[in-house]
Order: C-alpha cells, then sequence, then structure tokens
C-alpha cells in the first residue's frame, strides 16, 4: 500500500490542498511505500501565517518554561526511538544500528537546548558613565525556517528547531520528500510535550516550497544543510531577500595517514567512516591520504576488509551497510566508478553488480576502493555521497596538508599519527572547520558548533552549540541614566562617557 503522507500545521497533521506528490520508496526493496504532499506557495504562506501568530506568546514564554518543553521533548524521543529508527531505516535505507545513532547526535542538541535559561544570560556593565549602565540580552528573530537534506531525517533537523525552539522562535521544517515522516513524527511529539500549537510545523514540498520560505518576509532566518550548488542558492537568495541565512554545503573530506600511524586502528577508522550510512554521510571520508610508505601497507589492509563488508536490508541486524536512497542516485554513484576507470585510478574493489536475493530491486551498491587516484581527476574533486573511497600518494607531510587545503571543500578533516608535533602542526595549518587528530569523523558534540570552510559553509554562523544561540537571537544592548534633579536641556552631541 501507498501511505499518503500530509504536513504538520496548527499543531496537527492535516493533508494540504495541492495535488502534486512525490513518491517516497523502501530503498531496500524498491517498492513505493508513500506519495508525500508537495506544498503549493498557497499553503507555504498558510503555514507561516500560522507560525507568525503562535510567535509572540512563545516569545514571551519565560526560557524556563521553554526549557521544560524540551526536557519533555527528550523522553518523548528517548521512549520512541525504536520506533522513529525505524521509520528512518525503512525510508532512507540506512542499518539500525546507524539510524539509533543519528537519533542519539540528535536528542544530545535537546539537551543542550534544555540549558537555555543559562544560555540566553546577558551581560551587564554598572557605571559605564556618571549614573550610567549599560546591559545587552539577546532576543528571538520570529519565525525560522529549516530546510533539510535525506541523509540524516532526524539529527539534521534537530541541529536547528531545538535550539531556536528554545531561543523563543517559531520554525518551520521543510524536510528532504525522499524521507518525510520522521519529521512528522518529531511534530507529535513535540505537541505532546506541550509545545502551543503553531510554535512548530512541517510542510512537505519541492524546490517551488523552498522558493516561497526564501521569499515570504515574515520569515526571518534560513538554515540548511544540503549540496553546494543548493547551498550557495538558498544563502543568495534568502539574503537578497533581507533573511539569516546558515546554509551548509558539500564536502570532500580527507584522511591523511602518516607512515607512523596505527595503521589497524587508521583501517578501523576508514571502513567505519567511508562506508557506514552507505557513504550518504557530509563527514564521510572519501579520500585516504597515504603518505610515503603508509601507502602499499594501508591498500593492502584495507581491499579484504572492503570487500568483507555484509550489504543487506536496513532491518537485518548482521547488515553493516544499507541500499542508497534512490535508483537515481544509486546509478549516479555508479558512474562515478565508470569515471574512475576511464580517468586511470586503479579500481581495487569494485561494488558495482551487487544483488541481494529477495533484494534485486533495490537500490544497492557495494563498496568501492580505488588507489591511486590523483588530484586532477573527477573522481577526487567531485562530491560523490556514496560508498567510494579513493586512495591518494603523497610522497611527505607537507603535500598531503597541500592537498587538503587546495580542495574547494573544507567542510571536515582527519589525521592519523602517533607524532604530536605534525598532528598539532596539521590542526594549526589545515583549512578545514572541523579537525580529527585519530578521529575519523569529527562532529562536534552539540556544545560545541558544526560547520565547514570554504564552500562548505555560505553565512557566518555555525550550526548548534553557542554558534546556534547567536544565529537564532539578536542583540539588544540597553543603556540608561536615570537623571536626578532637573533635566539639564537637550543635547546635540555625540553621548560622552563622564
Amino acid at each position: 500500500m501507498v501511505t499518503p503522507i500530509g504536513h504538520h500545521v496548527g499543531g496537527r497533521r492535516i493533508t494540504g490542498t495541492s495535488r502534486r506528490s512525490g513518491p517516497v520508496y523502501n530503498p531496500a526493496t524498491g517498492e513505493q511505500t508513500g506519495a508525500v504532499a508537495l506544498a503549493e506557495a498557497g499553503e507555504i504562506a498558510a503555514a507561516v501565517a500560522t507560525a507568525a501568530a503562535a510567535w509572540p506568546a512563545w516569545a514571551a514564554t519565560p526560557p524556563l518554561l521553554r526549557a521544560r518543553v524540551m526536557f519533555r521533548f527528550k523522553q518523548l524521543l528517548e521512549s520512541h526511538a525504536d520506533e522513529i529508527a525505524a521509520v528512518i531505516s525503512a525510508e532512507h535505507g540506512k542499518v539500525l544500528s546507524d539510524a539509533r545513532g543519528e537519533l542519539t547526535r540528535g536528542i544530545e542538541v535537546v539537551e543542550f537546548a534544555c540549558g537555555i535559561p543559562h544560555l540566553l544570560k546577558g551581560e551587564f556593565s554598572e557605571n559605564v558613565g556618571t549614573g550610567i549602565d549599560s546591559w545587552s540580552i539577546r532576543q528571538p528573530l520570529g519565525v525560522c525556517v529549516g530546510i533539510t537534506p535525506f541523509n540524516f531525517p532526524a539529527m539534521v533537523p534537530m541541529w536547528m528547531f531545538p535550539v531556536a525552539l528554545a531561543c523563543g522562535n517559531a520554525f518551520i521544517l521543510k524536510p528532504s520528500e525522499r524521507d518525510p515522516s520522521t519529521a512528522l513524527i518529531l511534530a507529535d511529539l513535540l505537541a505532546e510535550a506541550g509545545l502551543p500549537a503553531g510554535v512548530f510545523n512541517v510542510v512537505n514540498g519541492d524546490k517551488s516550497a523552498v522558493d516561497a520560505l526564501l521569499a515570504d518576509p515574515r520569515v526571518a532566518a534560513v538554515s540548511f544543510v544540503g549540496s553546494t550548488p543548493i547551498a550557495e542558492y538558498i544563502y543568495r537568495t534568502g539574503a537578497g531577500h533581507g533573511k539569516r541565512v546558515q546554509a551548509l554545503g558539500g564536502a570532500k573530506n580527507h584522511m591523511v595517514v602518516l607512515p607512523d600511524a596505527d595503521l589497524a586502528q587508521a583501517t578501523d577508522a576508514l571502513i567505519g567512516a567511508a562506508y557506514g550510512s552507505a557513504g550518504e554521510r557530509c563527514m564521510a571520508i572519501s579520500v585516504a591520504v597515504a603518505v610515503g610508505s603508509a601507502g602499499d601497507a594501508l591498500v593492502e589492509r584495507l581491499a579484504p576488509r572492503v570487500r568483507g563488508i555484509k550489504v543487506g536490508p536496513g532491518n537485518d541486524p548482521d547488515a553493516e551497510m544499507g541500499p542508497l536512497v534512490t535508483r537515481e542516485h544509486r546509478d549516479k554513484v555508479a558512474s562515478y566508478i565508470d569515471l574512475g576507470l576511464r580517468e586511470g585510478a586503479e579500481l581495487v574493489v569494485d561494488g558495482r553488480g551487487l544483488t541481494l536475493q529477495g533484494y534485486q530491486d533495490g537500490f544497492f551498491l557495494g563498496p568501492a576502493l580505488f588507489d591511486r587516484v590523483t588530484p586532477e581527476m573527477r573522481l577526487y574533486q567531485d562530491e560523490i555521497f556514496g560508498p567510494v573511497l579513493a586512495v591518494v600518494r603523497a610522497p611527505d607531510f607537507e603535500t598531503a596538508l597541500g592537498l587538503v587545503n587546495a580542495h574547494q571543500y573544507g567542510n571536515g578533516t582527519a589525521v592519523f599519527t602517533r607524532d604530536g608535533d605534525a598532528a598539532r602542526s596539521f590542526v594549526s595549518r589545515v583549512e578545514a572547520g572541523m579537525v580529527g587528530v585519530n578521529v575519523p569523523i569529527p562532529v562536534p558534540l552539540a556544545f560545541h558548533s558544526f560547520g565547514g570552510w570554504k564552500r562548505s559553509l555560505f553565512g557566518d554562523h555555525a550550526v548548534h552549540g553557542s554558534e546556534g544561540v547567536h544565529f537564532y537571537t539578536r542583540l539588544k544592548t540597553t543603556t540608561a541614566r536615570w537623571p536626578e534633579g532637573i533635566r539639564s536641556g537637550a543635547s546635540f552631541t555625540m553621548p560622552v562617557m563622564r
């Protein structure tokens, strides 16, 4: 059966009025399981109006009471964790353990948002001048929008809306139309946690819905995660309409393996970081830079491990890697394997042609491993977003560092070494927003902030952590004097504190 999937507006699920819809698949079987409504401009305008009407009362709610909603939401997420993970796996394809891990990382941001009374504290200076005090406060923006990708239908939205809501904003989430059901569950749980109707809304849609949100003057801020071309479009369009925008784009994350590294540890790290979630992670390691003598030994260790990865449906407890999200994306990733061969890279493990009994129509692609990839190849330059790992050989540390710094993306990177001096130099000089030392996927915890450099982030603020609080609030500074006695008359000069 194909289940209709609507929206969540004004505290309840609605079917919507648009006649347009998009297919939602089970990637393991290839079967269409849902039809998601694609909102038209009028429906987007109605959702924004709902959020705008609900915002003033929510903004006036004391931060402590807003935090208590977040506490209840966290408890509900934990009690519904298995249900949410199953829905993520069914629509995205990732294995259940990975879906549970994604949800856990999202819950960590909710935990961070529970501390909002402390995080919103301002600053106060007494006697900045004679009888004059000055203080600053942070206040919410209004209606905020999140536009999120398919690869983390729970975690990435929860990078955004818990902080936005706790800061006193209303929020509209436009999730990926490929796996939209998780967002509706989150909305249900927020309503159950006591969030007032209209403060959080979910509208499903495609580019026309995004454009309507970007153009609506009642929307104050937009958060986005996705590919770099779309991130740049979101940033330019949103900023052109006077909105605050944070737009996180693509990545080509390098892991530099120095000759002194623990190769067993580095191999384990690469297997999980390159092929976990079928490589559909913005923080996946897609390039291993093997320095000097590390090259041959690393590839020798990697090849049998890559061949041994257990590929299967997400609900198979033994599966380590599931299918890709759609047939079209699977075919696009496979085309990069074809391209790599034409460009002259050495294909060590070929993931094409994988079929699973009983799942012949699923969107499966086996893991692929290339060696002797060079920087001029598109295999190296492009974000493939699939289970393809490229090994690049570098003669020395400086060459390896230069490769990372020369790439257009600067999302995350890692170095594996026992040499503290080399690691310290790498951390200081590398041009990337997130760095791991013997940690392959250095995603910051919620009390720090997630964000890349170069063409991996458009805007001045990263997500969650203190950066998130600053993004979803604006600063107001007050300077006050309570005069004694008779007024001295008007002053027409710039005030000077004495």
